[in-house]
């Protein structure tokens, strides 16, 4: 059936009402009587769709469902997302902005931030929950950037020129704008009055260059504020008592929709992101929803598999609960542009339409050749083995494992395997590198029990 994105918006953003026969109680004759019921909106919805398919349009489109704009009696227009949804999208890109003042060479370039009311309210929040190490962090990890974003944490006053010549003082707000710096490294002939030399290696140290990082860096920049943020959304949010809660900024949120963050990232740093975003999301124990768009087929998979497993957290009495259960939780969609301008949006089969295990399996033999394993790593070999798994028709990917003289799979793989995928006890008990040698052992394997070709 053919729909608008906004009947789509309208679709991911409504609660499916069903009704069926039942037995009506107290009646004689088996009398029947039609029962409604609502299927709530799951937690997660994701969506593939090839490039200007609307990914984006939808985004918006589902934005002025959720919190449509509404009319004060001043006439001004009141946005409502900040309160009811945090997105990101090309949008949200372009409120970051670089101050190209071509008649000023010193000038340091800066990132700036356009205000509005989204922007307005983040910059609130980068005050109050002093979240500046964490976006540092976050971007410089998916990057692999030596470029340190820096906002400003002071206000000041400037004089600029207007369009006709004339000076004006402005102010500009505190976390208005970025600064990237990266060390320096001059030779000692460069030596300024405040530097301190290292006999070592004759290079100035503790000193910094601020440069205007790349197309992609400021993409991901911008990304790694609003993947910051949502961290801190969720843990607050995991606090039922509001009162006990960080901050009461974060209490009206319902929906967070995420269109392509991947645009500019490498496939390693893709598929990091991807793991650690499903994890995140999975930690989510409040009523937020969640909807991802995407363009590419390696992000999407990852999401996929990661996302259609259950997730388990300990409680009070050290018992294991269910929080997250992907046969309720989860929906997998693909968004398709019909010849006539309208839309499709199909449901997808319980098992990824895409093959990507071939790539996983050349990722990994690059990362063991180099001696760069990590963490995920680990992760890409138990997604190999649940598709593997489907593809052979056993009902436990831990089959396909080598076996002790027993006859039951290795202990240690199997516990390495299953610690990679619950982040809450892989940091702990799983060193990036510790167990790289059981993973080469299963690698080739893997390769030569069931036939692959060397994808190294």
């Amino acid at each position: 059936m053919s729909n608008t994105l906004t009947d789509i918006a309208k679709k991911l953003s409504t609660p499916i009402s069903t009704q069926k026969q039942a037995k009506a109680k107290g009646r004689k004759n088996n009398t029947k009587v039609w029962v409604k019921s609502e299927k709530p909106i799951p937690k997660v919805q994701l969506i593939y769709a090839f490039n200007g398919s609307g990914k984006t349009r939808l985004s918006r489109e589902f934005k002025e469902i959720v919190a449509p704009k509404s009319k004060v009696e001043d006439g001004n227009d009141v946005e409502l997302s900040r309160s009811k949804i945090l997105y990101y999208n090309a949008f949200t890109e372009d409120l970051f902005y670089w101050d190209n003042d071509l008649d000023d060479d010193d000038k340091e370039p800066k990132l700036k931030i356009q205000k509005n009311s989204f922007t307005g309210w983040l910059i609130e929040l980068l005050q109050e929950l002093g979240e500046d190490d964490n976006i540092v962090t976050n971007f410089q990890r998916y990057t692999g950037s030596k470029a340190t974003p820096v906002f400003n944490n002071e206000a000041y006053k400037q004089k600029i020129k207007e369009y006709n010549g004339n000076e004006v003082e402005v102010t500009t707000p505190i976390y208005s704008e970025v600064t990237f710096r990266v060390a320096a490294n001059r030779p000692i002939e460069y030596q300024s009055s405040n530097a301190v030399i290292s006999d070592e290696n004759s290079v100035i140290q503790g000193q910094y260059d601020r440069i205007k990082v790349s197309k992609g860096e400021e993409s991901n920049f911008v990304w790694s504020v609003i993947y910051t943020l949502l961290e801190q959304v969720i843990s607050t949010l995991n606090e039922p008592d509001t009162t006990n809660r960080l901050t009461d900024k974060f209490n009206a949120l319902e929906y967070v929709f995420i269109d392509d963050p991947v645009s500019s990232l490498d496939d390693s740093h893709l598929i990091e992101l991807a793991v650690d975003l499903a994890e995140l999301i999975k930690s989510s124990r409040s009523d937020l929803k969640f909807v991802i768009t995407t363009h590419s087929p390696l992000f999407y998979n990852v999401l996929f598999n990661d996302l259609s497993r259950k997730a388990y957290q300990k409680n009070a009495d050290d018992e294991n609960e269910l929080i997250y259960n992907p046969d309720k939780d989860f929906k997998k969609y693909r968004l398709v542009k019909l010849e006539d301008g309208y839309f499709d949006l199909l449901e997808q089969p319980k098992d990824s339409s895409f093959s990507y295990h071939l790539f996983l399996l050349s990722e990994l033999q690059i990362a063991i050749k180099s001696g760069k394993v990590r963490k995920y790593h680990f992760s890409f070999v138990r997604n190999i083995l649940e598709k593997m798994a489907i593809f052979l028709g056993f009902n436990d990917w831990g089959a396909l494992l080598p076996k002790t003289s027993g006859g039951k799979p290795d202990p240690l793989i199997l516990r390495i395997l299953n610690l990679s995928s619950h982040s809450a006890h892989a940091g702990e008990e799983v060193a990036e590198t510790e167990h790289k040698e059981k993973l080469e052992e299963l690698v080739k394997y893997l390769i030569k029990t069931y036939g692959f070709s060397n994808q190294g």
